[in-house]
């Protein structure tokens, strides 16, 4: 399990940097153009990506308070990015440092709702893994309604081809 783990970890950091760098060349203007998506608009997608994986990173250390960053302050595009960067660096840091006995542990944990859950660490992380591509095709749509056409592939393929 851990060496999946590992691969998607590194996946995810590496297909957020070269999402995130693309819009970044992006006119800032349309970082707030809404489009449609699950979020209105670049900015948003970005805001949600990070916010979801500081909360699931939070509910993993156990934090009694969680601690939603579009909630603490309004970041800039760039800060956005920084900080969804940062958080999923931290998720490949711990990956790369767990056992296979601790990404197996099962945890407990209150969603947005206050509903229990005790889950493997393991699956915890295949869905924070997934929700980043979910989200990252949807980036690309929008990308593409705001007129982009080079947008760099983010596919698990060519990450696994470049190792």
């Amino acid at each position: 399990m851990k060496e999946i783990l590992l691969q998607l970890a590194t996946y995810n950091h590496w297909a957020h940097k070269r999402i995130c760098d693309a819009i970044l060349t992006i006119d800032e203007s349309q970082h707030q153009q809404i489009v449609n998506g699950s979020f209105p608009n670049l900015y948003s997608t970005i805001l949600h990506l990070w916010d979801a994986e500081s909360v699931w990173w939070q509910r993993m250390k156990l934090h009694e308070k969680l601690l939603v960053p579009s909630e603490t302050f309004n970041p800039s595009m760039k800060e956005a990015v920084n900080g969804l960067l940062s958080q999923s660096a931290l998720w490949l840091d711990f990956v790369q440092a767990s056992s296979e006995l601790r990404l197996t542990h099962v945890f407990e944990y209150r969603n947005t709702h206050k509903e229990l859950f005790k889950q493997p660490l393991s699956e915890v992380l295949l869905h924070v893994f997934n929700h980043g591509t979910y989200h990252r095709g949807q980036l690309v749509t929008m990308m593409r309604e705001l007129g982009h056409t080079k947008i760099p592939p983010t596919d698990f393929i060519v990450w696994s081809r470049k190792k």
